[in-house]
């Protein structure tokens, strides 16, 4: 096939293209994404509506010397494709295989990376600050949806931005459709502005003086008034808003109008200052099929698996719901019997699964936006008021609101639940989105209770105990995984905070794990047993506050003691576990098991997970090579990851 796409190696390669060829490489690049995306799973929405902004992007501007900023990286794959990257599409989010998002090391026009929202307006400034600085000469533009919009850092971005006279361009792609419905002041203000009062009055006056013109004059006075409300609303959006925040306002205009897009960047170029171009798109445009269910034009699942390394084995578990299948389940029947519960979620009701609890129980649910902050001191407001808030969050998202948690939560010691979806690695999401850090810092804050189930049913008794916690908040995390067991029929316990359980007994050495990895130490321990090597296994289910007791009787009655966490091996619970042991006594034998301390990569989890030595396999293996080199020999601190 002689695809116009297959021509294009490079942005320069772009520019040499005739406005005809343009558009039907807009077409291709709407089939070869689809296409794709449909086979290996991705961000496929985004992408599809951006095809004609990026093309115009890559026309009229010079990267990799203009610099582009793209938010959050979900609207990037065009970009990958007109910059080189065409062949290497079917790879995307695969071990080894292109990054989800935009990626520094990945190519010289990836000019920053992200995969948490807001950023890109922050980013542009700084570079057209240092742009300034170096007295150099190229275009910084910035282009960010309307659901990234919503975050406050996009905010404190166009106020430092509004207020310098740094040259710089920011893009409004307006889809209205980010990954969970848009919500806020925000989001209202820009889809609603025809509803202002004023507007609505001047264009009442306007309709009732051409009501006054001579007969025939009808026709008239509905183009006048017509042209009117448009250039009113436009004065109100950008009057109210973005020009007095000290940016140059134009649009909306037509992103999907190639020619149009190409002629308005164009002379944007010759304007000076902070400007931002407000350009309406359709996510997911292109895309076959009924484009109501719009979250299914965010992110799609492939159609083949991603082949693994010949030495892994995908593990055989029971069948089980995923925790984000369980949450909602476990948290409507607290919020049927009482109006004090209530779910909170920053923009992520679908991924952690209350976007079906938010259709039966809409006032159940709380989506405060991209806004991860202000998600936590809400919260803290809601139990300083007598509510009992659930946070509903991914474990990455919350590093963003680490301060909140500390001045709004801890010290007042109020009762906020957080439940972290996605903890440990995630898989193909890579880097930005594993929660590799919350089992380090969570637990270094006073009056946190930090806790990870084995199982969907543990999963079910550590809600309902922190349903009955009230002196202080209290954190469960969970992979982003099936929920290995999970009887629908068993009542919740109440759990002794701060209790471990042993698993089976073991007299060489003991394995102590966190949540998800339990079931792949209880693996370990049946491998070590056939090399003939007992190992006792513990569920420490509770981080902290850690079970004393069993903490001493592992002291005395060990020589060789294991921590596995999927969690960093830095300052995790590892190194606070062994700091316990410390404290009692221990001199035997310590190992630590647990993320390594590097991003780790994207892929599928299985490999990830093997590639830590975090699967039943590698741990026994490690383990049994460790048994015949490694003398007994006093712990020190700095073996476990402990940094001080």
């Amino acid at each position: 096939m002689n695809r116009i796409i297959d021509r294009i190696n490079s942005p320069a390669d772009l520019k040499l293209l005739s406005d005809e060829a343009l558009l039907g490489a807009c077409k291709e690049l709407r089939e070869y994404v689809v296409e794709t995306i449909t086979r290996v799973g991705g961000h496929l929405g985004a992408s599809l509506g951006v095809v004609e902004l990026t093309v115009a992007l890559h026309k009229v501007y010079d990267s990799p010397t203009d610099v582009f900023c793209w938010d959050v990286g979900h609207q990037g794959y065009i970009h990958k494709v007109l910059t080189g990257r065409r062949d290497q599409l079917p790879t995307i989010r695969q071990y080894k295989g292109l990054s989800p998002f935009l990626k520094r090391e990945e190519s010289p026009h990836d000019h920053f990376g992200a995969g948490h929202a807001s950023t890109s307006i922050s980013a542009a400034v700084g570079f057209a600050e240092i742009r300034d600085r170096m007295q150099q000469d190229h275009h910084v533009v910035a282009i960010i949806g309307d659901g990234s919009m919503t975050g406050g850092l996009a905010f404190e971005a166009l106020n430092n931005a509004g207020n310098s006279d740094s040259d710089l361009l920011v893009i409004l792609n307006d889809n209205n459709m980010s990954i969970s419905p848009n919500v806020g002041g925000l989001s209202r203000y820009m889809t609603e502005a025809s509803t202002s009062p004023m507007l609505n009055r001047m264009r009442d006056m306007v309709y009732d003086l051409m009501g006054k013109l001579p007969k025939g004059g009808d026709k008239l006075a509905r183009e006048l008034a017509s042209r009117f409300e448009d250039s009113a609303r436009n004065m109100v959006v950008s009057g109210m808003f973005f020009t007095d925040m000290g940016f140059r306002y134009f649009g909306p205009i037509d992103g999907h109008d190639l020619h149009e897009m190409i002629h308005v960047l164009n002379r944007m170029k010759t304007i000076k200052g902070p400007k931002l171009l407000h350009v309406i798109t359709e996510k997911g445009r292109g895309m076959p099929g009924n484009r109501e269910d719009h979250l299914k034009h965010h992110a799609v699942g492939g159609k083949i698996k991603p082949a693994m390394p010949a030495h892994i084995e995908r593990p055989q578990r029971p069948t089980a719901p995923g925790y984000n299948d369980l949450l909602p389940d476990l948290l409507r029947p607290l919020i049927e019997s009482d109006a004090r519960f209530v779910a909170v979620t920053a923009a992520m009701s679908e991924g952690t699964g209350l976007a079906k609890l938010e259709k039966t129980h809409p006032r159940g649910v709380i989506d405060v936006g991209i806004a991860e902050g202000h998600a936590v001191t809400f919260a803290a407001g809601l139990a300083a008021g007598g509510g009992r808030p659930v946070v509903c969050i991914y474990s990455t998202f919350l590093q963003r609101a680490i301060d909140h948690i500390v001045h709004d939560c801890a010290i007042q010691k109020l009762p906020v639940i957080f439940t972290l979806d996605r903890a440990g690695l995630v898989g193909a999401d890579g880097p930005t989105h594993h929660g590799s850090y919350d089992l380090s810092y969570l637990p270094m804050i006073p009056n946190m209770v930090v806790a990870a189930p084995r199982d969907g049913n543990e999963f079910r008794d550590l809600l309902e105990t922190a349903t009955h916690w009230d002196k202080g908040p209290f954190a469960i995390r969970y992979p982003k995984d099936n929920s290995y067991h999970f009887d629908p029929d068993s009542p919740a316990r109440h759990l002794p905070v701060g209790s471990w359980v042993e698993l089976r007994g073991g007299a060489d050495l003991c394995l102590v794990a966190v949540g998800s990895m339990v079931e792949e130490a209880l693996e370990c321990a049946t491998l070590l047993e056939a090399q003939g090597i007992s190992a006792e296994v513990v569920n420490a289910r509770f981080v902290k506050p850690m079970d004393q007791a069993m903490i001493e009787r592992l002291a005395s009655s060990h020589s060789w003691i294991v921590s596995v966490e999927e969690n960093s091996e830095v300052n995790g619970f590892g190194a606070q576990f062994l700091a316990r042991l410390n404290a009692a006594g221990y001199t035997g034998r310590f190992s630590l098991a647990g993320i390594p301390d590097r991003f780790i990569e994207h892929g599928d989890r299985q490999i990830l997970l093997d590639l830590a030595g975090l699967t039943g396999g590698r741990l026994a293996a490690r383990l049994l090579e460790e048994a015949a080199t490694r003398p007994t020999r006093e712990v020190r601190s700095e073996e476990a990851g402990l940094q001080l």
